[in-house]
């Protein structure tokens, strides 16, 4: 989903001294797990108790104009409002800076106890979305002396170089005991990213996840000796882009180990301390595509922090899904 045409445009206004419309995808996350909002509106106080979550991304480090992008986010539930509600904050920068993509976004999600074993949430997403750009990082065709290089004025123009307005999301959970599955749509409005004349509007993320909680070893009473295997599935669809990632988490006591496979692009490795009220999570992208490993692949941080509360209702039931 980081297959980002912007620096296919670059290139071309760098060799021909024009400026094209380009299209971008969403920033991604390989631990979304331990960023449930982003991933979907519908995981809004799905712990009950507040919980604050902090992640990190820094993909491809090896080559310029990587991809580094910052996320934190906060929900917990509320019983007047039927529902959980969440704050989350991103930033996504591009290029070295070159293109920033900054969202800030409230969420209310609605949890609907369907039987004594089936629980539905619907989630609800306001965001104020924000893409800048910085000219100084650009360089065009006309700027080029033949022997000289770069050393003329460039005659090209922006309309603008930072767009923002409203966009909005959805989404829908569904789980029982051990087994979770959900479907979101990001970018219902697509808001107009266009820095030019004419228009481009982001493309509607689709995003579909699914996933169960398998225990293994249900003899043994000791905590560090009780191992789940949770095997996982995580379509996205953006325009033209597709992708598709399988992969299991293993959790041995608070040990958190997962293996992933990214179709075509990469496979990812976890590791991760899950303590209850803290959790942190690192993960690294090792890249199978045709960019080969000189992009140095992708590091992910993950930090989560659980903070207790009363104890639940009897009627409030806990989404068991992994947290990385």
């Amino acid at each position: 989903m980081r297959k980002i045409l912007f620096f296919t445009s670059l290139t071309l206004a760098m060799t021909m001294g024009t400026i094209y419309n380009s299209t971008a995808q969403d920033a991604q996350f390989s631990q979304f797990y331990a960023n449930p909002l982003y991933l979907n509106p519908a995981f809004a106080g799905s712990e009950r108790c507040p919980r604050i979550c902090v992640n990190f991304r820094d993909q491809w480090p090896s080559i310029p104009g990587n991809f580094v992008t910052y996320s934190a986010s906060f929900d917990r539930y509320v019983d007047a409002l039927g529902g959980g509600i969440g704050l989350m904050a991103e930033q996504d920068k591009a290029g070295n800076g070159t293109l920033t993509t900054t969202n800030l976004s409230a969420i209310y999600a609605y949890q609907l106890n369907v039987s004594r074993d089936f629980t539905v949430n619907a989630g609800f997403q306001a965001t104020y979305h924000q893409l800048s750009l910085d000219e100084s990082k650009l360089s065009f065709g006309d700027q080029i002396d033949p022997v000289r290089g770069f050393v003329y004025t460039t005659g090209e123009t922006l309309l603008r170089n930072s767009v923002s307005g409203p966009d909005f999301s959805a989404g829908l959970l569904g789980y029982g005991r051990n087994v979770f599955f959900g479907f979101a749509a990001d970018h219902l409005t697509q808001p107009d990213e266009s820095f030019v004349q004419g228009t481009s509007p982001l493309p509607i993320k689709y995003t579909g996840h699914a996933g169960a909680m398998i225990p293994i070893n249900t003899r043994s009473t000791l905590v560090e000796d009780q191992f789940t295997l949770s095997p996982n599935v995580l379509y996205q669809q953006q325009g033209n882009f597709r992708q598709l990632d399988l992969g299991f988490y293993g959790i041995k006591g608070s040990v958190v180990g997962g293996f992933w496979y990214r179709t075509g692009d990469a496979i990812i490795l976890l590791i991760g301390i899950d303590k209850g009220t803290f959790k942190f999570g690192y993960s690294y992208d090792i890249t199978i595509s045709k960019l080969t490993l000189s992009t140095g692949g992708a590091h992910e941080l993950s930090m989560i922090f659980q903070i207790q509360c009363r104890p639940k209702r009897h009627n409030y039931r806990i989404i068991n899904c992994p947290s990385f």
